[in-house]
């Protein structure tokens, strides 16, 4: 795909760089070693821009320099390497000094355990698609910031955050997916709303492999 691109793009100016097909498929076996790491996407966005920036075809190390110039300029890790943080400190993501605030909110939006607990051909997709949305709002101007580590609450005088702690501890799962799960029982007793945020609950439980029944009150199942 990038050859041929190239070769549409710089036409005889690209294919006189190569004397015969022995050169050829020595440049591409370069080439492809020198671009692992890399995600399609990003070469197609850099080979969209070599059009602006290179009258010439590009060296390796002018494209390299092409997928790595937008994000490093805003400090941005490339979408691997985010992948990869976010994966390994998705257990306690507000205790982490994230690279960029983008890695964090990429993670939150793929949603931590499935970053713990799915493969990448699974959930690489889901956080690409978060991260190069928040990359595009960075480099857009927006400023993001990782929250600041919230005190844990009062629980002997917040009956619904006791609730989820015993409940969380009895099911075997971590405060965190259990607030997630219980969350609609923030909503009033008996509400159509509520019911729609209890049923999503329930697909979202499952999704995470897990098998329980989430309670319709605070007080069932402890």
């Amino acid at each position: 795909m990038l050859f041929v691109r190239l070769m549409t793009i710089y036409g005889h100016k690209f294919k006189s760089l190569f004397q015969d097909e022995s050169e050829l498929r020595v440049a591409k076996r370069e080439w492809a070693l020198s671009l692992r790491g890399y995600t399609e996407r990003d070469i197609v966005e850099a080979i969209d821009r070599c059009k602006e920036s290179f009258v010439w075809p590009p060296t390796i190390a002018e494209f390299l320099q092409l997928l790595k110039r937008d994000l490093a300029e805003y400090g941005l890790p490339e979408v691997l390497r985010a992948y990869v943080e976010a994966c390994r400190f998705a257990d306690k993501p507000r205790q982490h000094d994230w690279s960029h605030p983008a890695v964090y909110y990429a993670g939150r939006a793929t949603d931590w355990f499935r970053l713990r607990t799915e493969d990448k051909p699974e959930v690489f997709p889901d956080f690409e698609h978060h991260y190069r949305q928040l990359c595009r709002r960075v480099i857009e101007g927006e400023s993001l910031e990782v929250p600041l580590p919230q005190a844990l609450p009062d629980l002997t005088s917040n009956s619904l955050a006791l609730y989820v702690q015993q409940w969380g501890e009895k099911q075997g799962i971590s405060q965190e997916q259990a607030a997630t799960l219980l969350y609609y029982l923030q909503k009033p007793e008996g509400s159509p709303v509520r019911e729609h945020f209890r049923q999503q609950a329930q697909s979202r439980a499952k999704g995470w492999g897990l098998t329980l029944s989430l309670p319709a009150k605070i007080g069932e199942g402890v």
